[in-house]
């Protein structure tokens, strides 16, 4: 019994999986907001039913693609945080170019939604980048640069790596999508996306000698 119980949740979850590889091709050339169950269900090969075992909607399957895209990301952003002086830049960049070599759509999905027509999908996302906010902000006060921060300011600074880290994944995507990607063009994106982070860096050090 358990064995036939196994598979069938094996074969829910494989379906399930369908539906979101599904959504995430077609949402290579629209918006969450565009997208008809219909599409997605014709895509996967299914009843439009079918789609209510797995989603109560579009916007439920949009919310599920957000977890995919940025839940397996927090434990290796906390890694990298945590690594003491600028070697945290160099790997934060090197993390970014290759999720975003690897996961493309997935970042172009973000990228669109983040302030897109779907409310649940832009809560989500924002659900999202607070969390991480407040990962790089526990980090953050294990410095010893951070005594004399309260909570409020590192977490202001945090917010500043986040918003530049999606810079940085948006620069890299554009780089992936011309028409003529090359090595050259992403070292120069490597290069900017590094300054850019040493100079929030920099200015950390001198936020306490300000008025």
């Amino acid at each position: 019994m358990s064995h036939t119980l196994g598979i069938r949740q094996a074969q829910k979850q494989k379906t399930r999986q369908a539906f979101l590889d599904a959504a995430l091709g077609l949402l290579e050339e629209q918006s969450l907001s565009s997208l008809g169950l219909r599409e997605v269900t014709r895509a996967v090969g299914v009843a439009p039913t079918a789609f209510y075992r797995h989603f109560r909607s579009t916007a439920d399957l949009g919310v599920a693609l957000v977890d995919e895209a940025l839940g397996s990301l927090h434990p290796m952003v906390r890694t990298t945080v945590s690594i003491p002086g600028e070697e945290r830049i160099t790997q934060a960049v090197r993390l970014i170019a290759d999720y975003v070599s690897a996961h493309p759509a997935h970042v172009r999905f973000i990228a669109r939604e983040r302030h897109g027509g779907v409310q649940p999908v832009r809560e989500a996302i924002r659900a999202q980048l607070a969390r991480f906010a407040d990962e790089v902000r526990s980090e953050l006060a294990k410095d010893p640069g951070a005594e004399g921060w309260n909570d409020d300011d590192l977490l202001m600074l945090a917010h500043l790596y986040v918003d530049q880290m999606l810079i940085t994944a948006s620069l890299f995507l554009e780089t992936l999508e011309s028409p003529e990607p090359s090595e050259a063009e992403r070292e120069r994106v490597t290069q900017v996306a590094t300054r850019q982070l040493r100079l929030i860096s920099l200015g950390r050090l001198h936020w306490l000698d300000t008025p």
